[in-house]
């Protein structure tokens, strides 16, 4: 396997089972994807962070906010690989509960990840809401 395949096959599995638990109300395996060295950042729909405390803050309350996600879908629009930095963009299609009222939207997402230790790490999130 190449260096993309391994890291499309990672964006497939664990990216994809942390950001559907995270929609499911369980913040943990998101945080755990994440970098723990600065910087980090997230320019985010509803929230911005800065810093791991930011961050770990901004991660525990979507967290509460989200539960009973009933579909999620990355629809990977673009993404690439270049030594120990990569990217991906995308649309998030969500269809989940928000503070109890359930919600369906899509995200335009960047996420920009770094490989720490020989793992992909996320270093930095963009996303904002599609308007039609």
């Amino acid at each position: 396997m190449t260096d993309r395949d391994d890291f499309l096959t990672w964006v497939r599995t664990a990216l994809y089972e942390a950001e559907l638990a995270l929609h499911n109300g369980d913040a943990s395996p998101r945080r755990a994807l994440w970098s723990r060295n600065e910087p980090v950042s997230v320019l985010g729909a509803w929230r911005n962070a800065y810093g791991r405390q930011e961050l770990d803050g901004l991660f525990t309350d979507l967290g509460r906010s989200f539960s009973d996600c009933t579909s999620y879908v990355f629809e990977l629009q673009a993404y690439g690989v270049s030594g120990d930095m990569a990217y991906t963009a995308g649309l998030e299609h969500t269809s989940a509960s928000v503070d109890g009222e359930p919600r369906t939207y899509t995200l335009r997402v960047t996420q920009v990840y770094r490989r720490e230790e020989g793992e992909w790490r996320v270093v930095h999130r963009h996303g904002d809401a599609v308007t039609r």
